[in-house]
């Protein structure tokens, strides 16, 4: 592919396509690792241009009047559809009420799309319904429009959920890599990788002595918790597909500014350890659905990590690295031995649709 193809929109009109090495999208497309960010840096950004969208965040920010909303959405396309720990339709409220969390915004409302296959048992859809009510009960929203369509069996796989979400941010809160600053302590509220080696052991019929659960689950309460006790948390971020080496790095490329982790301080799970080296996986490109990365001033962060591990949700929490001025857009990990490496997104995908 050359940068002087081009595909004729209108009469007397057209646009080159981006250039690529790849004609076709692949599985790493939607892998949320450096082609996923290709993809929408030379792709979506440059056509859907505009104020809101360039800020990319993990929700769109806008204003009416004297209040600030927060809108976000998300697909679920995840195999199976039920796994050890949730399903696919209390995955789907909870990603997308993260989504609004880590922005900042308190989650009000969803809205829920399924593409269901012909075939599918009603038991099935039965019981994501009941797993999507409840998770938006515990959450504390409402699921208030939606849409249905039905597909010929072959023509899906069983079902798709894509939800949407609106929240309102209070007055004082500014969430984002631009407030990024040196010194930053970098706190994770938990142990990773639990719910993408979920996935892949329910999908590939694994077992393990200790059953591996998905970590999924509504992050709105710990952060509004957080959110109260600190006006300096710069960044919140949910490292879902690609990890939290992925996320990481878009964050130290976004704010321009070097980042630093120490991994014996970054949480893992015996079981869920002895899966990725039986795998060969690497833990830190492994998505996650109940995590969340704050970076937070140096003078607050005690009382933050300590509210932190008050919550259900973050009992586990440790600071596992800070900001700093060297190596700006490059995420180093000092290693269990004592040497460090350089931790970039992931390249291929690991794990397709594990969410």
């Amino acid at each position: 592919m050359t940068d002087e193809t081009k595909i004729n929109i209108t009469p007397g009109f057209s646009c080159p396509i981006p250039k690529s090495e790849y004609d076709k999208i692949l599985l790493a497309h939607g892998g949320g690792g450096s082609l996923s960010h290709q993809l929408i840096s030379k792709m979506f950004l440059p056509q859907f241009d505009n104020e809101i969208l360039n800020a990319q965040h993990d929700s769109a920010f806008f204003t009416h009047g004297k209040y600030t909303f927060a809108f976000t959405t998300d697909s679920y396309v995840v195999q199976p559809i039920f796994f050890p720990g949730g399903n696919i339709g209390d995955l789907a409220v909870n990603g997308t009420i993260n989504d609004l969390a880590v922005s900042g915004a308190k989650p009000l409302y969803i809205s829920a799309a399924f593409i269901i296959e012909e075939g599918l048992p009603i038991e099935d859809l039965w019981k994501i319904v009941l797993s999507m009510k409840e998770a938006a009960y515990k959450a504390g929203v409402q699921i208030v429009t939606g849409d249905t369509k039905v597909v010929e069996h072959g023509k899906g796989d069983k079902i798709f959920i894509n939800t949407s979400g609106i929240g309102i941010v209070e007055e004082g809160i500014d969430i984002s890599p631009k407030n990024c600053k040196e010194g930053d302590v970098i706190i994770l509220n938990g142990s990773i990788a639990d719910h993408g080696v979920a996935i892949m052991s329910a999908r590939e019929g694994l077992t393990f002595e200790t059953e591996i659960i998905s970590d999924t689950a509504p992050l709105n309460d710990l952060i509004g918790s957080v959110l109260s006790v600190s006006k300096n948390i710069h960044v919140m971020r949910d490292p879902t597909r690609g990890g939290v080496a992925s996320t990481l790095k878009e964050i130290a490329l976004s704010a321009q500014v070097g980042i630093e982790i120490d991994e014996k301080e970054i949480p893992i799970k015996e079981e869920v350890k002895g899966a990725c080296e039986i795998l060969g996986l690497d833990p830190l490109y492994i998505a996650n659905e109940g995590k969340v990365i704050l970076f937070v001033a140096e003078n607050d962060s005690e009382k933050v990590l300590l509210e932190m591990k008050n919550h259900p949700l973050g009992k586990e929490s440790r600071i596992i690295g800070k900001v700093t001025k060297e190596h700006t857009g490059i995420v180093v990990m000092k290693t269990l031995i004592g040497s460090k490496r350089v931790v970039e997104m992931i390249t291929g995908e690991q794990l397709p649709r594990i969410c």
